[in-house]
This record gives C-alpha cells, sequence and structure tokens, in this order.
C-alpha cells in the first residue's frame, strides 16, 4: 500500500510503502504524524533503501515508539543510522541549519541491537536486496519475492503523477552516473513487475527505466558543459511544460533544482580531477 506522507502539506512528493506489515522507507519525523496512526497495526521492521533523510529520516522516532521494531539498511548506511551526526551536518550544509527542523522534525539515532546490515544478496522478510549505487553508494532496491514487484527507492527518479516526466534526484556529495547506469541495468535484469517509487508511486518498469537513463545522461551532460542558467532554465521549462501547477510543486520540492546541478557538477570535479 502506498502512503502519500503529505510532506509539508503537499501531496505526492514523499511515498511510504507498507507491505505485510513491513514499511519501506518511511520519510522524515516531520510528515510523521500524517499518516502513522492511520496504519492498523505496529509495523514489525523498517526497510531503509538508503539513508537520506527524505526516506529515513524518522527511523529512529518510530524506533523509540515501537520497541521491537528492526531496522533494515545497507552496511554503509548502517553507521550513521546508529549515530545521525555526520549526516545531519551534511545536510545542514544543504539545506540549511535553520530549515533542518521544518523540513526534516528529529532526526534520532538508533540502537545497534535494532539494525540488521545488508551488503545485497541478502533474502530477508520476503524481499531479495540488491547494492544500487548511483545515487549513494548505500543505495538498495527491494525485490518482492511475492509480487515481483520492486521498491527502488531514488533510483528510478523521480515522476509526480499523472506526468511520466522524470527527472533523476542527483544530489551532493555521492552521485556516481556510471554506476547509476549499470544499477539500472541491475534492476531491469530481475524483471520487475513494478516498480515502486518514493517520489512517486508506481510505474511500468520497462519505460521508466528508460526515462530515467535518458533524463540522467542528458542532465549530466548539460552540467558538464558548465552552463548553470541554461540547466535550471532547462529543468525549469519541462517541469512546467509536462505537468500541472501542483505536479511542478511536487517536482520542485521532491527534485530541487539548484540541487540537481550541485550533485553533477560535483561529479564532473571528481571524474576530471
Amino acid at each position: 500500500m502506498l502512503i502519500d506522507t503529505l510532506h509539508l502539506g503537499r501531496q505526492r512528493v514523499i511515498g511510504a510503502h507498507l507491505v505485510r506489515g513491513l514499511v519501506i522507507d518511511p520519510g522524515p519525523a516531520s510528515a510523521l504524524e500524517n499518516w502513522i496512526d492511520g496504519i492498523e497495526e505496529p509495523p514489525r521492521a523498517l526497510l531503509l533503501t538508503h539513508i537520506h533523510l527524505d526516506h529515513a529520516g524518522a527511523a529512529g522516532v518510530l524506533a523509540r515508539r515501537f520497541p521491537d521494531l528492526k531496522i533494515y539498511v545497507s552496511e554503509i548506511g548502517a553507521p550513521h543510522v546508529v549515530d545521525p551526526e555526520r549526516l545531519l551536518a551534511s545536510a545542514s550544509r544543504l539545506y540549511g541549519e535553520e530549515n533542518m527542523d521544518y523540513l526534516w522534525g528529529e532526526v534520532a539515532p538508533v540502537d545497534a541491537e535494532r539494525i540488521v546490515s545488508l551488503a545485497g544478496g541478502e533474502e530477508v522478510e520476503g524481499f531479495r536486496v540488491l547494492h544500487t549505487p548511483g545515487h549513494a553508494r548505500h543505495h538498495v532496491c527491494y525485490f518482492d519475492l511475492e509480487t515481483g514487484d520492486a521498491y527502488v527507492g531514488d533510483m528510478a527518479g523521480v515522476r509526480i503523477p499523472p506526468s511520466d516526466y522524470t527527472i533523476p534526484p542527483t544530489p551532493p556529495p555521492e552521485i556516481d552516473v556510471e554506476a547509476w547506469l549499470a544499477s539500472l541495468d541491475e534492476i531491469e535484469g530481475l524483471g520487475p513487475g513494478k516498480l515502486h517509487l518514493t517520489h512517486f508511486g508506481e510505474a511500468d518498469p520497462g519505460p521508466q527505466l528508460d526515462r530515467v537513463r535518458e533524463s540522467l545522461r542528458r542532465n549530466a551532460e548539460l552540467v558538464r558543459r558548465g552552463d548553470k542558467e541554461e540547466f535550471l532554465a532547462t529543468i525549469a521549462r519541462e517541469t512546467e511544460e509536462h505537468g500541472t501547477p501542483e505536479t511542478a510543486a511536487s517536482m520542485r520540492q521532491a527534485a530541487a533544482p539548484e540541487q540537481l546541478w550541485l550533485g553533477l557538477e560535483r561529479y564532473w570535479r571528481k571524474r576530471e580531477g
């Protein structure tokens, strides 16, 4: 079941997925009270695709609220769930210290014994875990062995229904275009029936993966040319052209254009040395 967390009061920005008593990416604590009381039973575990605050920020608050809750997360990201200090410092540089509480709410630490670390290749809670770097080194996806669907976090891009227009979210600091494209091939190779996106909802795998590949390559090339104004103008124009004012606002909230530029600009600086 897709839960719209209504982040900052806006629809179709951040979705949490409830599957057989599991929550895949609960979103931030700032949106938690919009939905948590509406679920019928306490969740038994969280499956985190990665630790960015729009996906996993509420993990510590939920762990405190539900004492038996187990948290599955990449072994690379797990230390930052136990001690989020460095994660918060990085996010504060990106969003501004003054905006952190408004955007994300409390980011509480999680006791290490509550965490199950994942390397990729495991089968947990009826899901196969796939290590999928590109958006972040620690990103994983979850392939549902019962339904054949894949829960892909940020890897299949940001797409705000009913529009098909897709943007790969490329914030700093860990964007790797080649790794991302390889991960998309890995996801496609599993043959999922549906993709479930955090931003936002359900998509057919073939067309959606093609859209994110095309957009990632195009955006990376625009940034490589070094014309920031051209890049931002292109994103702004396309966002407005391919949807309504409401979907455009949700797209900008889920994938801030300035951050798209910053992550790809850092990628090129690192690659070209």
